[in-house]
Parts: C-alpha cells; structure tokens; sequence
C-alpha cells in the first residue's frame, strides 16, 4: 500500500493470510526541497518506487500487488509521452512482476496514516533523502582464481552461464567469460574424447598417371575356403583397377611374391602404401622394394586415412562377396573372381567411369552381349588392317582423353569431399610452437578403468609440419611425433609439471 502527501511518502508491505491483511512492514520518507514541487503523479509513482526500493528482497521473483489511490498509475506504463523521469521509474518497476489496483485513500489508512507521523529524532541525524533509484542496480566485481585444488564443480560453459544468469548476476559478456573460464580449467580440458570433429583436415593424394601409385592391404580371416583364409588386396589410385588373391596366410613371403606378380602384369609402380603392419614393413620387403626402386610409403598409426582408398575398395569386395555366397559362406574363393569383375565394371564416382574403361579404353562386353549379339563377334572377324589401324590410333587418343577427364573429375570430386569433411571440423588445428597441447592415449582401451582421464600431462609443440604430424617434447625432452588429431590445446598459461607415470607413444610419421 502506497500513498503520497504533500510533504512525505508512505507505504506498508504486506500479506494477505486467510483473506486478511496482515503487515510486515512500514516505511515512510520525508521528500526534499525539489521533491515537494512534483505534479501528483510524479509524488504517487516516487512513493512507489521508494517502496519498491525499500521491500526489495522480499518482492523480487514474487508478484506484487499495488494500493493507491492514484487510478493514473494504472495507464502510466503503457503511456509514450511521458515526461523523462516517469520514464526512467517505469523502467526500473519493469524489473518486477506488479499489478496495480485503485483504493480510495478513507480505506488505505495504513499508508495514509504514516504520512502524518512525525520522527522525534529527526534533530539528532540526518536522513539520507530519496534518489528515485536502486542501490543495487548495478553488479559489483565477481572475481574467483583458477587452482587446481578447487573446493567445488562446475558444469558446462552453456550450462554455468545459464546459471549464472539465473541467479540473478549479469554482465554483457557472461557466456564468453565462462566459456574461457571452462577452456582455462586443467580438470575440463582433461575430459572428453576424439570425434570425427576432431579430425585434422584432408590433404588429397593426386596421382597423374595409371598404375604409378598402389595401395595395399590385407582382408581377413574368413571362414576356411579351400585352405584359403586371407585376401591380398592392392588397388590403383587413378584407375580404381584392383587386383586380389585369396591366400592360405598372411606373410612377408606371400606379399613379395604377390608384388612380383603385380609388377610382372602392369609394371613397375613410382610408389607403395600400406599401413605399419609387420607384414609390409620388414627387411625382406624393404630388399625387394629397394630392388625395383619402389617407394614405401606408410599410413600414420591409429590413423589409416591415408590408405583409405584401400579401405574402401575391401569394404565393396566384401559387401560383394556376401552377396555372392549367401548361404555357403566357405565358396568364397571360388566367388572372388566374379567379385572382382564386377567391382572393375561399375561405375565409380571420383572419375566418372569404370575401371575397366580407364584401362583398355572401352567397354567391357558381357557374356550376355556376346550371346545375343553374334553381329558384334562377326564384325570384329571381318577387320580390314588398315580400318583396324586407324581404328586403332583413334581408340588410343581417345583413351588418353578419356583418363585426362578421369583426372579433372577426381580432382574436383576431392575438393569437394575436402570442402565438406573440413567444413564440419573444430577450429582449433592452427598449432604453433611453443603451444601447451594435451595428448590422448588411442591405446586406452587396451588398459580400461573408470574414472580416468584420456589426456596426459601437457606437452611442447617442437615443430609443425604441413601434412598434419607435430613434433613435441616431453617434460623430459622427449621428441617425438603424433597426429594433430590426437591434440587437444591447454589455454593455461602457468602450470605446475607433476611428476608422473611417462608414457611412451610409437613415432607417428607420413
């Protein structure tokens, strides 16, 4: 209940209990020389407003119900042209969740009654006057320091922030500080694990020619076929042509006498990639290699993209084979051939032909069209030499033209694939040197348990290399090289090395 009089405000804060009003607490405020000459309604919303500021605690986050016996107050929210300082005081009773209802001043004798009380020691201090504003409008400095012995958690730096601001605190920048205050937390930053966000972004393998550049990889093992277990698969980077063998074991012996019969059939290649298995890297590979002049090139470790192609080449062969065989999965070998001529016949995307027209230039004719279509069989009988011969530099030409347009159109379709595989990765890779990162251990779930973090201690970035490898050092002064994948910056300046468990990490190189 608010009332105003020409020399003083009133009001009473209270609660209605079982339909009656019951007070909790009265206030009253002599105005001032500039105050006493308000207009009426400027009296009755200064009353308001100093009840407001007066009851604070107990009105906010509450609806309030407002007395007086000024009916104006009612349309004075919704009112535009209204002087300055009834603007600026609606704007502070904005704040708060009010209703204002009418009472004549013979039935609000609270409020009334205390504007004709007089203050016996009002000689004795002097009262602080009216401001027409809260004290604690404004937030004062929230200051906490990061340790790592932290007496309490915190959550995410969407949900802290929402907190925060649920509490009742604001600053313009509330989001943005709590999210550096998370990125600058030694305990989050330990937390978490890769995606496929946060992979490194792609670096393409163009390969010019036909035949120049192999990759290499093993399949297995299947259910017993004919003594055979494994497949031996290599795959052309240009042409998609794939070459595979089904084997009884998967060893150094098998390979290089694979390899020489690939190099027998389409020459020998400029290049090899395979992964770090010890069946491609050991010294009797490394002999034979050496001897034709092929370099050996290796997939980064725990990180094979970069024998993808291969990857996905066995994944066909053997979403094929499961077709083929159906219920008698042992005839797999006998269906690989079949597998295979079907994979180099299909159409591919990145060069928009298939494998088997990047290689002889033509299409490959089915049993089916050799059947029912004796015309094709007697026109390739009756040849003329010298028709055949221009047929022939004809068909080259356009051979030539044709792998050309394979070329341009893999070239586009892996931009494209690298526009979208990088567009949806984090942006956080640019590591520098002389940047704290944390590692992740990819062998963690050799070794399970609970409760553990995946991070290790942070690390110093040494070197930075264009294709995605980093070059650290350890605490120690341990070089050693890792995946930019498997890096996670650390946003603290200062920090303590503590002595812990050194973990050692297989050099990682490309």
């Amino acid at each position: 209940m608010c009332d105003a009089g020409n020399f003083t405000v009133g009001a009473v804060l209270g609660q209605r209990i079982d339909g009656k009003f019951k007070p909790i607490y009265y206030a009253s405020k002599t105005l001032n020389n500039a105050q006493e000459h308000y207009t009426t309604t400027e009296k009755e919303l200064l009353a308001v407003v100093f009840s407001f500021n007066k009851f604070h605690p107990y009105l906010i986050l509450s609806k309030t119900i407002i007395y007086t016996d000024h009916s104006d107050l009612k349309y004075l929210f919704s009112k535009q042209d209204a002087k300055p300082r009834l603007i600026r005081w609606v704007l502070l009773l904005q704040g708060f969740d009010i209703e204002i209802k009418d009472k004549r001043g013979a039935e609000n004798v609270f409020a009334n009654h205390l504007l004709r009380l007089e203050n016996p020691d009002l000689g004795t201090f002097t009262e602080e006057e009216i401001t027409g504003e809260f004290p604690d409008e404004h937030l004062m400095v929230l200051k906490t320091e990061l340790s790592n012995d932290e007496p309490w958690g915190h959550h995410s730096a969407s949900v802290t922030g929402r907190k925060v601001y649920e509490s009742r605190f604001f600053w313009p920048t509330i989001f943005k500080d709590t999210k550096d205050y998370m990125m600058r937390c030694d305990a989050c930053q330990r937390l978490g694990n890769i995606s496929s966000r946060s992979e490194m972004p792609q670096n393409n393998i163009q390969v010019c020619d036909v035949f120049n550049v192999w990759g290499l990889d093993f399949m297995g093992p299947f259910p017993n076929s004919k003594g055979n277990k494994y497949i031996l698969v290599a795959v052309d980077y240009v042409s998609k042509w794939v070459e595979a063998h089904a084997l009884p074991t998967n060893n150094a012996r098998v390979v290089i006498k694979f390899l020489r019969r690939l190099f027998e059939r389409f020459g020998v290649p400029k290049a090899l990639i395979s992964n770090r298995g010890t069946l491609f890297c050991n010294s009797r590979s490394e002999k034979a290699l050496q001897k034709y002049g092929v370099s050996h090139k290796l997939s980064i470790a725990y990180h094979p993209q970069t024998n993808r192609q291969t990857k996905v080449t066995n994944r066909a062969i053997k979403r094929i084979l499961e077709r083929s065989v159906r219920y008698n999965p042992n005839n797999w070998s006998e269906k690989l051939d079949d597998a295979l001529w079907a994979f180099k016949t299909a159409y591919k995307t990145p060069t928009r032909c298939t494998p088997f027209r990047l290689v002889y230039g033509k299409a490959c004719h089915l049993p089916v069209e050799i059947e029912h279509k004796a015309y094709w069989a007697l026109k390739q009988c009756n040849i003329d030499l010298t028709a055949a011969a221009k047929n022939c530099f004809m068909e080259l030409n356009e051979l030539m033209e044709l792998r050309d347009g394979a070329y341009e159109n893999t070239q586009i379709y892996k931009e494209r694939t690298k526009k979208w595989h990088d567009s949806r990765l984090r942006g956080d890779k640019d590591f520098k040197v002389g940047d704290l990162v944390f590692i992740f251990n990819s062998r963690f779930k050799m070794h399970p348990g609970k409760l553990k973090s995946r991070w290790y201690d942070p690390n110093v970035v040494k070197t930075v290399y264009p294709y995605g490898t980093v070059e650290i050092t350890d605490k120690n002064g341990v070089i050693f090289k890792v995946n930019g994948q498997r890096l996670k910056k650390y946003h603290e300046r200062h920090i303590d090395m503590e002595d812990k468990e050194v973990v050692e990490f297989e050099e990682d190189t490309t």
